[in-house]
């Protein structure tokens, strides 16, 4: 790596850090440009080369977050694969600094159709794709009935969390996760 290479990674990463840290301090309403560039050492169009949006900026900061262990294994065990990811998901939703973070992040998108696209493309659409193929392996081993439509059926199984989350603001349970999944399964399993 370049020394030139070197210092700008070195920008972004304070740059990134510096708008987690300040969100987190003042809530991402109140969070700057400005502020960003101060905290992170650098000018204001030093930040906004990179990014041409505080929306764009802060959806690269909060997916800067570590989400590992959200891929599905398989195991053979649908229902117990499912649960593993939901489980961490809401583990990971139900705390700082990603909960209020992934909040605030999906409040942007419902405004800015440029975070809202990126944040489908970097982020849902993966997320998405891993559901549904595990889904597929489950229906194609006899797991799920022949007929489930898989595109439903990951809307059954996230939309119950994001309602939570987004919505009602409860808490997503392992509880909650376990009676979200014998639901749905007393649906999509396969018919005697």
């Amino acid at each position: 790596m370049t020394d030139h290479a070197a210092r700008t990674d070195d920008r972004t990463k304070a740059i990134m850090r510096a708008t987690l840290d300040l969100a987190r301090e003042l809530g991402y309403a109140k969070l700057t440009i400005e502020a960003v560039a101060a905290r992170a050492g650098v000018g204001k169009h030093t930040v906004y080369r990179r990014w041409p949006s505080r929306g764009l900026l802060f959806l690269d900061a909060v997916l800067s977050l570590n989400t590992a262990g959200l891929e599905h294994r398989d195991t053979g065990d649908i229902v117990a694969d499912l649960r593993e990811v939901m489980t961490r998901a809401a583990d990971l939703l139900g705390r700082p600094p990603w909960g209020p973070l992934y909040q605030d992040l999906i409040g942007e998108a419902q405004h800015d159709p440029e975070v809202a696209a990126a944040l489908n493309r970097r982020f849902i659409e993966p997320q998405t794709a891993d559901t549904r193929t595990r889904l597929k392996a489950a229906k194609d081993q006899g797991q799920l009935a022949p007929d489930v439509d898989l595109d439903l059926a990951f809307e059954l199984l996230s939309g119950p969390l994001y309602f939570r989350l987004l919505i009602t603001q409860q808490p997503v349970t392992h509880d909650y996760i376990d009676r979200v999944l014998q639901a749905a399964f007393a649906g999509m399993g396969p018919r005697a």
